[in-house]
């Protein structure tokens, strides 16, 4: 998998809307198709797509702490929201996106800087106006 360094290695709408949302993520994990460049900075990647799952493996390091020196919140949101958001895409349509509605997290301990981590996002429901999901 490879992410995008400028806008113009991203697909096109046209590009997205011509196949499924399986298929993209499909093509995306293959290196077809740039991942999101957030995932770069962010220093996790996705490691294994099927119609409603997804799996992410991640690494916090010292660029994502907080004044405190500990891994800031938003790291863990955007992890957990790119992995469930991913297990929503597998079952949109050709001719449809997805965007994220809401996302709620609660941390119960924080992750040791430069410890691996992995998400499963595995999706409960899809429907026409919203998809339901849980990381774990």
């Amino acid at each position: 998998m490879f992410t995008a360094k400028s806008p113009g290695d991203l697909p096109t709408k046209d590009e997205v809307l011509a196949i499924s949302g399986l298929e993209f993520i499909q093509q995306v994990l293959a290196g077809k198709i740039a991942g999101p460049p957030i995932a770069a900075v962010l220093d996790y990647q996705l490691a294994h797509v099927e119609r409603g799952k997804v799996v992410f493996h991640g690494t916090p390091g010292f660029d994502h702490t907080n004044p405190m020196g500990a891994v800031h919140g938003g790291w863990y949101g955007t992890f957990l929201d790119s992995c469930m958001a991913c297990a929503d895409m597998t079952a949109v349509p050709r001719d449809s996106v997805y965007t994220t509605l809401e996302y709620k997290v609660n941390l119960v301990r924080a992750i040791p800087l430069g410890t691996e981590i992995q998400a499963a996002g595995t999706l409960d429901h899809a429907g026409r106006r919203g998809a339901w999901r849980n990381p774990r």
